[in-house]
C-alpha cells in the first residue's frame, strides 16, 4: 500500500485506479491536504503531490514536476467579469478590491484563499490564485477565471518524496503520473503466482492444439497408413 497525500486543488483519482490495475502494491491510501509536506515530513505518508514553490523543499527529497497551473481570478457571480466569461487581462482588475493575492513567493495559503473566497462569495472583490485551486474551493455564488498577468507567479504541481524512502511503488507511481503506459519496462509488471503461470501454460497448450500448432499433430491412424500402403 503506497500512502500519499495530494495537495487541494490537485485531482489524482485516474492515477490512482492505473495504479491499482497496473500494480501489485496494494494500491493507494490517499489523503487530501492543504499542505500535503507536513504529512510527508512527519512520515505520515510516502509520497506527497505538492504545489510549488515550496520554501521547504531541500536536497533531501526528490521531485518531478508534472504540469504548471493556470494563474487565475475568482469573481462575484453577479459581476460584470463572470457574465463575459472570458480570460481577465490585469488592467480591467483595476480599482477592484483583492481579497487575496499570491505572493512573490509564489507559496499558496490555501487556508487564507478558502477564507478570502468567502468575502467574493458575497459580492466583495476578488482573488488571485492558482486556478485549479480556485475551482475546487469555489462556491456557486464565485466564479473562478483565467487571468492574464505576468506578474503573478506561475505555480506548479510536482510529486515529492524522501530519497531516503524512494522505492518501487513510488517510481511505478511516478511513471503512472507521467504518461507511462503498461508496457513501459520501467514500470514493474505484476508478479504472478504459481497458479497463474500453470493456469497460462495450459491455455497456450490449448491454443496450439486447437490451431494445429507443430508438436500437438496426432500420429497418422490405422486407415491412413494403409491408404498409404496402397499408393
Amino acid at each position: 500500500m503506497l500512502r500519499l497525500a495530494f495537495v487541494t486543488g490537485t485531482e489524482p483519482g485516474k492515477w490512482f485506479d492505473r495504479f491499482a490495475q497496473r500494480t501489485r502494491h496494494g494500491g493507494i491510501e490517499p489523503r487530501d491536504s492543504d499542505d500535503p509536506m507536513v504529512l510527508l515530513e512527519s512520515g505520515a505518508v510516502d509520497l506527497a503531490l505538492v504545489r510549488l514553490p515550496d520554501a521547504r523543499m531541500t536536497e533531501r527529497y526528490h521531485r518531478v514536476v508534472l504540469y504548471s497551473e493556470a494563474r487565475g481570478v475568482a469573481v462575484p457571480k453577479e459581476s460584470v467579469f463572470a457574465e463575459v466569461g472570458q480570460p481577465v487581462p490585469a488592467v480591467e482588475l483595476d480599482g477592484e478590491m483583492v481579497q487575496y493575492r499570491l505572493p512573490e513567493s509564489g507559496e499558496a495559503d490555501v487556508a487564507a484563499v478558502r477564507a478570502a473566497l468567502q468575502v467574493v462569495a458575497a459580492n466583495v472583490g476578488v482573488v488571485i490564485a492558482p486556478r485549479p485551486l480556485l475551482k475546487i474551493l469555489s462556491r456557486k455564488q464565485v466564479v473562478p477565471l483565467e487571468l492574464l498577468d505576468e506578474s503573478v507567479p506561475q505555480t506548479s504541481i510536482a510529486l515529492v518524496w524522501l530519497k531516503e524512502r524512494d522505492g518501487d511503488a513510488i517510481q511505478d507511481f511516478v511513471g503512472i503520473a507521467r504518461g507511462r503506459t503498461s508496457n513501459s519496462s520501467r514500470q514493474a509488471a505484476p508478479k504472478r503466482s504459481a497458479r497463474e503461470k500453470t493456469k497460462a501454460k495450459q491455455a497456450r497448450r490449448a491454443q496450439d492444439k486447437k490451431n494445429g500448432a507443430p508438436g500437438t499433430r496426432k500420429a497418422p491412424g490405422k486407415r491412413a497408413n494403409q491408404r498409404r500402403r496402397k499408393r
